[in-house]
């Protein structure tokens, strides 16, 4: 096992390791066992971290656009040189396959350079007023920036807080997941190498609630963006409060899926079940409750069970594994007592519906059907190698069950009719929808969510402009 990076936290412009700090260790998902320990930021850590920030800010927003692109430019370009390198310190740290984790790397880079142009393509106006009069409308850097990620994308997560901030003129303090720090310090060497100043980021790892009321009270932090779970970001939207702080949420979804029978069905199986069990159902946006027209409901859950059950679970680094691990110990206990729950409610488990053998956090892919409304899985996002099925009659019908739920972040349709994906796409309460594919995270485009999944956008024209305050100067 190569774990092949020095774990440490970046402050002002150096590293730090243990040095008297407390310590968490990083785990490997394939075995469970112990492989690097990171170290755990004190308030000390962060009082220093704030500073650099603060004073960084300063400088970095007077710095020419062209200047902050070139660094993202060059950044994007080592990304792609060490993409193999960071990929495997993901897969070691997070469990998911090889060629995922060198996908999210190289979507990394596509992120950082179209934000490289975006940062000299924020325009204000100029309003018309009596002659010798003007009115300008000003779009300026928020100031310096909190940021949390999470450990289910841990090389794309710190590029989308990093890049969108960088092209603005802020400064910012991420703080990544503690269980995948290797993925997210590699990221920031590649900033580092790019020629990023020390005082313009920093990455911190600690105690969360510790970590996040230390940031979100200072004076020093101007704007919260945070990736996680929906109550961890009700919790720092009520510490962010305090000071009316600008936010971006991307909190947790509960994708529904409307599959009509008029498409495609062996192309719409083929499609779903990739998506569903990629990074083992670890993602915001997996599509996890499938309701499907009557009339092919039975032949989609035989298509879908029989696909999943053809899957090869196993170490990420084996070439031949199409899922790995869950990325930590939690996860498969919680999909088992999910699995349980819909089980006893009288639906049917047509695959999986058990953890893996051996050591680990593995947990074999699960089809259920029939799964009443009322069951856990039905409410609660699973995050996990869970689909859910269920059929429906009518449109009225796909398109209440899809906007049941208070979250709103992805929702995916399958149908050829034109008519019909025209009203999916006005109904359905979702901050993206995708119908008859599954691809959401396009660099030109936002990524956000409605409702309960959170607001602000990242990606796209709209993630730099959510780092950015707008003025209006009269001038006489």
């Amino acid at each position: 096992m190569d774990y092949s990076t020095t774990l440490g936290l970046y402050i002002d412009g150096a590293w730090h390791s243990g040095e008297g700090r407390d310590v968490q260790p990083v785990l490997n998902p394939v075995t469970g066992d112990a492989i690097g320990e990171v170290p755990l930021a004190n308030a000390a850590d962060l009082d220093r971290a704030l500073e650099a920030a603060d004073r960084g800010f300063r400088a970095w927003r007077a710095v020419a656009p062209e200047a902050r692109g070139d660094v993202l430019r060059k950044a994007a370009a080592l990304l792609r040189e060490r993409a193999d390198h960071i990929a495997r310190i993901a897969t070691i740290e997070q469990g998911k396959p090889l060629a995922e984790a060198r996908g999210e790397v190289i979507g990394a880079a596509g992120l950082l350079d179209f934000h490289a142009g975006e940062a000299v393509r924020v325009y204000g106006r100029v309003l018309m007023r009596p002659a010798g009069m003007r009115s300008l409308v000003l779009h300026q850097p928020v100031g310096p920036v909190a940021a949390f990620c999470a450990w289910n994308f841990p090389a794309l997560n710190v590029a989308r807080k990093l890049g969108p901030a960088i092209a603005a003129g802020c400064s910012i303090i991420l703080k990544p997941s503690e269980e995948t720090p290797g993925s997210a310090i590699e990221v920031m060497r590649c900033f580092i190498d790019a020629g990023l100043p020390g005082d313009v980021a920093q990455i911190v790892f600690g105690v969360p609630d510790m970590v996040s009321r230390h940031l979100l009270a200072s004076p020093v932090t101007r704007k919260l963006s945070f990736t996680g779970s929906v109550p961890v970001g009700k919790q720092l939207m009520k510490l962010a409060a305090d000071s009316v702080m600008r936010m971006t949420m991307e909190l947790g979804g509960h994708a529904p899926v409307l599959v009509f029978d008029d498409c495609d069905l062996d192309k719409t199986l083929d499609t779903l079940v990739a998506h569903k069990f990629r990074n083992a159902g670890q993602v915001c946006i997996a599509p996890t409750r499938f309701h499907v027209q009557e009339g092919i409901y039975e032949a989609f859950a035989k298509g879908f069970a029989e696909r999943t059950r053809a899957l090869k679970v196993g170490d990420g680094l084996d070439a031949a594994s199409q899922m790995g691990p869950m990325a930590n110990p939690r996860r498969p206990e919680a999909i088992a007592a999910l699995v349980e729950d819909a089980r006893s409610a009288g639906a049917r488990v047509l695959a999986g519906g058990a953890p893996g053998d051996g050591g680990g956090f593995f947990f074999s892919p699960t089809v259920i059907a029939d799964v009443p409304l009322d069951a856990k899985a039905m409410n609660d996002e699973p995050f996990g190698p869970v689909a859910l099925l269920r059929p429906f009659a009518t449109v009225d019908d796909a398109i209440e069950q899809a906007n049941r739920l208070p979250f709103g972040l992805a929702a995916y349709c399958f149908t050829e009719n034109g008519r019909r994906q025209n009203l999916l796409g006005d109904s359905i309460e979702s901050g993206m929808l995708m119908i008859n594919q599954v691809r959401a995270t396009w660099p030109d485009a936002p990524f956000g969510g409605v409702k309960e999944s959170g607001f602000g956008s990242e990606d796209g024209p709209e993630g730099v402009l959510a780092h950015m305050v707008t003025r209006a100067v009269h001038i006489a």
